[in-house]
């Protein structure tokens, strides 16, 4: 007797942005708040570039050395919770399903859309091409950050970072790149939200429930 085996497909209903994945996203918001100010504050203290100080009112920190106290409290905060977001995202599928495929010719056509206000923003549950190639960028700019930090911070014992960058000048100018697209991102991304305000309301939430389909054979 020959048993023959069905394909059963399951759906699996889940929230947009699980809870866990909504405490990650804030903390991550805050600490990189607390860090991109507390970079300004130090950046002041000896600057890189002679026409660029930033004002005090923008900065955190009474003074240089009180600023990067707030620096490291907000890069350890940054440091570890953003570890578990990536452990979270990769082993979850989610940056896969969510930011996965993109490609250049995607990325114009949204960009065209986006310019032209033909952009579609009715299903929030998908990104679009612009979308991801932000997410993406914006991780992989925090990893060059974490990597030119530690460079700045330990250029002895860390030697080896620091060569990735030719010298100590060139990982501070790498890191203030690094700071200006990140605060370029939250810009742009903060300007996203308020245009699609149920995007917030979802990250707040949870936003609306997405399905999925599991095949067991």
């Amino acid at each position: 007797m020959t048993e023959t085996s069905q394909s059963l497909t399951i759906p699996r209903t889940g929230r947009m942005h699980p809870a866990v994945l909504r405490v990650m996203h804030w903390t991550n918001a805050v600490a990189m708040i607390v860090m991109i100010m507390s970079g300004w504050k130090i950046y002041n203290d000896e600057v890189i570039f002679g026409f660029l100080h930033f004002p005090d009112a923008i900065t955190l920190g009474v003074w240089a050395q009180h600023a990067l106290q707030w620096h490291f409290f907000g890069m350890w905060i940054l440091m570890l919770n953003g570890l578990v977001y990536l452990g979270y995202g990769l082993f979850s599928g989610r940056f896969r399903r969510m930011l996965l495929p993109v490609s250049p010719r995607s990325i114009i056509r949204d960009v065209v859309a986006a310019l032209t206000f033909k952009l579609d923003h009715s299903d929030i549950t998908h990104y679009n091409a612009v979308q991801k190639a932000m997410y993406i960028g914006v991780i992989l700019i925090i990893i060059v950050q974490v990597v030119s930090g530690l460079a700045i911070w330990k250029p002895v014992q860390f030697s080896t970072l620091v060569w990735l960058f030719y010298d100590f000048q060139g990982a501070r100018l790498a890191h203030f790149i690094g700071m200006a697209l990140i605060v370029g991102f939250v810009i742009v991304h903060v300007a996203l939200a308020l245009l699609v305000p149920k995007t917030i309301l979802a990250m707040l939430t949870g936003g609306p429930r997405r399905s999925s389909t599991s095949t067991h054979l």
